[in-house]
């Protein structure tokens, strides 16, 4: 039945009403949102309306209200079974503080935030990283770390490829240890063969293996639970002219040794027991440390200290032009890889805690484990190593399964190895109590003389200190740490604040109705490699949300393991890759890119395997039809893909799409549609069907999973149903096939797919369609108002852009000197985000204002971005000098209005140029950063308390 509220939603997702709909399509010149998709969108490919489309596509969904789809959602999330999970491998319960959850993970202030490219307005989740940078340099012992990569695994990978790039070696082999996890293994093993890795097992503790190889990986703790003193093997792995890998568990690292006190090059692992649920996978924030002298090899982002026009100490995303252009076709490495709200709730528990705090809780966990592998070897088990930390492996010869039963019949699941073992890890929330049922499960008596005092091995005992900073002492209560995380989001401009118009990257609403129920235990207390039958509810919801993105798409099979866009990539070519060589056809190795396209395409190829050949594009931005035909003509026997985003970067519908499909099938290749941009087509055209192979998806995009300042997100892999037998498997989730392992988890970020599975729900099959055209009217819209101030760039044929508009500052800025960074920072000012500067073309402006945003919000944007030009024109014509005026010294803090002022232009004007009362004043925590100096002078972790005064 039809909830009686039902059609309600989708009139507060979308801020655009009858009314203001009426005043955009009178702006625009068109009578509907029909009529503009025949305008805007070619023929060729558009979709029907209404009920001819999507739902012939199998995709026919009536909306239900948010109260309905929790409804709906607690069905599926009561089909799950949480048990206590003591499986590890890499995934432990952890308790997460209450004011964290509160405060940061169901804090809109947090969740909605962008990548913090506009530093100024971003101060807040930039210390937050930055403690996240030296919370992880401190635990694994060292120089530097990244603002986080996307789980250990793909954490792993990264450090694989940075050890090639850096070392001197040219041997193309790399050794990983035994007893790594086997998720970890199975993503080394996938990005090595396209790269030419040469991959070889051996137990290292039994000394190095005969050969050359630039490099090795050991887990510490390792898989079965053993710790070891890694210092002779990473002095011998020196002395032979390799660099040494450890993925290290930061828990641990509190009590023992850590890898960069033995001698590691780089240190990975995730920090996902520091008070982020397991999810069914995640997402959890992974990391990556390095020696200083590798600092520039690092990848991912990278925050850093600099300081802005006043000299006051403030932070930025340090190296942002190897971020922004991602190294193109050189690239070994993806950097859009960041799981930011994660990283913050991670810095937050060890900030929560301090270092004598998580030195108790790790204590309590090798304590709990030392109990139970004391009390089975007291009942005559027999214990596999001595030397543990949280996790026991027992030998139960042809036992196993009988011991794994009695375990699930007392409410815990343990780990299978083989028919002969099973492990056991204990975690923060372990109990006695569940030491206690696991002797009953072992049927050995309970020993009497456990709970003693557990101390590391002598040799493995950590003696350095860590987490001295006082961002690391000061927060102890909650009041405390409550303010601390007010004052942090107060720095910052998200989308709880403010409209955020950012090309390419779609800011819409993340509804409370949909992130809620990604907090609810059901959810986020399973352990991904639980049985089947403890996650019937997750997996339904999975089925559902790949039967849902297929019938969008026109594609026949979707995979959401990828657990970003820029995995998603990987995913699809890693799918073409492997379609050409079932054939025989090895040699296709060229992926065509168009000039225009986003940086990740070519870096996504290159670590696929292919050679990157560039295509060039016309005057109007549209891919040039003769320079494909050409590249075509040469590399025909070896053309493997095209990757083509659509609509294009330049935020118009290219009316050539099908013939470019049509040009590279016929020479065998496959088409790769990047669904970056693909809020403008579902409801209205499917790549699927107008000729693409294989598209992924921004679930943080089009589907309403937040940005969280750069992470999480998700980009499942859509193809059609000759790929579908590459799409990505995992060794731990048979049922997924012997694909290319992309994620550590098989199902990726788990937990969070709620809240794409809420908004299709409660949308329907209408209210997607009309979310698509109301962000193609605003888009036009603003494109309409603002052309005669600052000219866009690209429309397509009819004069239509499609969900986003470039505006063209460069002959303003040879004209008057002012800059787009100018106008960038002079927006804060008026307590706007700026729009994403100079891409894909330096000197302008790409803005999108998405579908939610309402026609007050997108008129305030307007009147913001004429009244600048009216600042502008006032610089052209000498009133204000070029080096000192309104732009050029945005954004103005409240700090630098107080005292002397030596300005051409008054204090009113700075302050508050939209006038006072006309806006909600969002004050920049800093002046404009000096980006240079910071690269200079690089620093990345807390600077000592005397630089704060």
């Amino acid at each position: 039945m039809l909830d009686s509220t039902a059609q309600g939603f989708a009139d507060r997702h979308i801020g655009i009403d009858e009314t203001a709909l009426a005043r955009l399509l009178h702006v625009i010149g068109v009578e509907s949102l029909d009529e503009l998709a025949t305008r805007a969108v070619p023929a060729a490919i558009l979709d029907q309306p209404a009920g001819d489309t999507i739902a012939a596509a199998a995709l026919s969904l009536a909306p239900v209200s948010e109260h309905g789809v929790h409804r709906e959602l607690r069905e599926l999330a009561q089909r799950n079974t949480v048990t206590t999970s003591m499986i590890g491998l890499g995934y432990y319960n952890t308790l997460t503080p209450p004011v964290l959850v509160r405060n940061i993970l169901e804090n809109p202030a947090w969740y909605t935030a962008y990548t913090p490219y506009q530093p100024e307005i971003s101060q807040g989740r930039l210390e937050a990283l930055l403690n996240f940078q030296t919370m992880v340099a401190d635990l694994t012992g060292m120089d530097i770390a990244n603002a986080s990569l996307l789980d250990e695994a793909t954490a792993a990978g990264e450090a694989m490829t940075m050890l090639r790039r850096a070392s001197k070696s040219a041997s193309p082999r790399f050794i990983v240890d035994s007893d790594v996890f086997p998720q970890t293994v199975a993503i080394l093993q996938t990005r090595a063969e396209p790269l030419g890795i040469e991959l070889l097992r051996h137990d290292l503790t039994d000394g190095l293996p005969d050969g050359e190889f630039y490099g090795l990986l050991v887990q510490h703790p390792a898989a079965s639970g053993r710790i070891t003193d890694w210092s002779a093997v990473f002095r011998a792995a020196h002395d032979r002219g390799a660099l040494v890998a450890a993925g290290a568990d930061l828990l641990a690292t509190t009590v023992i040794t850590p890898p960069g006190e033995m001698g590691a090059d780089v240190v990975f692992g995730t920090t996902q027991r520091f008070g982020v649920p397991m999810g069914f996978g995640g997402p959890h924030a992974g990391y990556i440390a390095a020696r200083s002298s590798f600092a520039r090899q690092l990848p991912g982002r990278l925050v850093g200290v600099s300081k802005d026009a006043d000299g006051r100490l403030a932070y930025r995303l340090a190296l942002q032009t190897r971020e922004q252009h991602i190294r193109r076709e050189k690239a070994t490495s993806n950097i859009c890889t960041a799981q930011v709200l994660l990283a913050v709730m991670a810095a937050m528990y060890a900030s929560y805690h301090g270092a004598e705090g998580l030195k108790a809780i790790a204590a309590r966990v090798a304590g709990h484990a030392k109990d139970l592998a004391a009390g089975l070897a007291a009942g005559g088990i027999d214990i596999v190593h001595t030397d543990i930390f949280d996790t026991v492996r027992a030998r139960v010869p042809g036992r196993a399964q009988e011991v794994w039963e009695s375990a699930r019949t007392r409410g815990i699941t343990i780990w299978v190895v083989d028919s002969d073992h099973v492990s056991m890890s204990c975690d923060e929330a372990t109990t006695g109590e569940d030491i206690a049922a696991l002797f009953d499960a072992f049927g050995v008596r309970i020993p009497g003389d456990l709970g003693t005092p557990w101390r590391a091995p002598a040799q493995l005992r950590r003696s350095s200190e860590y987490l001295t900073h006082p961002a690391f002492h000061r927060y102890r209560t909650e009041t405390a740490m409550l303010r601390y995380l007010r004052s942090l989001a107060d720095k910052d401009v998200a989308l709880d604040r403010s409209m955020i118009p950012l090309g390419s990257c779609t800011m819409k609403l993340n509804a409370t109705a949909e992130m809620e129920p990604i907090t609810w235990p059901e959810f986020a207390g399973l352990h991904p490699f639980a049985p089947a039958e403890d996650t019937a509810g997750i997996r339904a919801l999975i089925s559902d949300l790949e039967s849902w993105l297929a019938g969008m798409t026109g594609y026949d099979r979707v995979s959401l393991q990828p657990n970003a866009g820029s995995q998603g990539e990987l995913a699809g070519l890693l799918a073409i890759r492997g379609y050409h060589h079932s054939r025989g056809e090895t040699q296709r190795d060229v992926c065509l890119i168009p000039s225009s396209a986003h940086g990740t395409n070519a870096a996504s190829a290159v670590m696929a395997g292919m050679r990157v050949v560039v295509v060039a594009c016309r005057d109007n931005g549209d891919v040039d039809l003769d320079d494909l035909r050409s590249k075509i003509a040469v590399h025909a026997d070896r053309l493997a893909a095209i990757m083509i985003t659509y609509p294009s970067t330049h935020g118009v519908y290219e009316h050539d799409i099908v013939e470019l499909c049509d040009a590279v099938h016929a020479a065998g290749g496959q088409v790769y549609v990047d669904g970056a941009n693909l809020n403008a087509l579902v409801g209205v055209a499917r790549p699927g069907s107008f000729g693409g192979d294989v598209s992924h998806l921004n679930l943080h995009k089009t589907f309403c999973i937040p940005h969280g300042g750069g992470g999480p997100g998700v980009g499942p892999v859509a193809v059609r149903e000759h790929l579908a037998e590459f799409l990505p498997g995992h060794p731990l989730a048979p049922e997924l096939g012997s694909g290319p392992v992309i994620s550590a988890a098989p199902y990726g970020s788990a937990s969070i797919l709620p809240i794409t599975w809420a908004y299709i729900r409660m949308m329907g099959t209408a209210g997607l369609r009309r979310a698509t055209l109301t962000a193609i009217a605003s888009a036009n819209y603003l494109a309409r108002r603002l052309d005669e101030y600052f000219p866009v760039l690209y429309t397509g044929d009819n004069g239509m852009v499609a969900h986003e508009c470039i505006l063209d500052l460069r002959p303003i800025s040879k004209a008057t000197g002012v800059t787009v960074d100018d106008v960038a920072k002079r927006l804060a000012d008026y307590g706007f985000h700026a729009p994403t500067m100079s891409f894909p073309v330096p000197g302008t402006l790409m803005v999108e204002p998405t579908e939610s945003e309402s026609l007050e919000e997108l008129d305030a944007f307007c009147e913001a971005m004429i009244a600048i030009r009216k600042e502008i024109d006032r610089v052209g014509s000498g009133e204000w000098p070029v080096d000192d005026n309104p732009l050029r010294g945005a954004p103005h803090t409240a700090e630098c209005l107080v005292g002397e002022w030596n300005h051409p232009y008054s204090r009113e004007i700075a302050a508050y140029p939209a006038g006072i009362g006309a806006r909600p004043k969002v004050w920049p925590a800093v002046r404009r950063i000096d980006g240079a100096f910071g690269d200079r002078n690089l620093v990345c972790s807390c600077p000592p308390i005397e630089a704060y005064s």
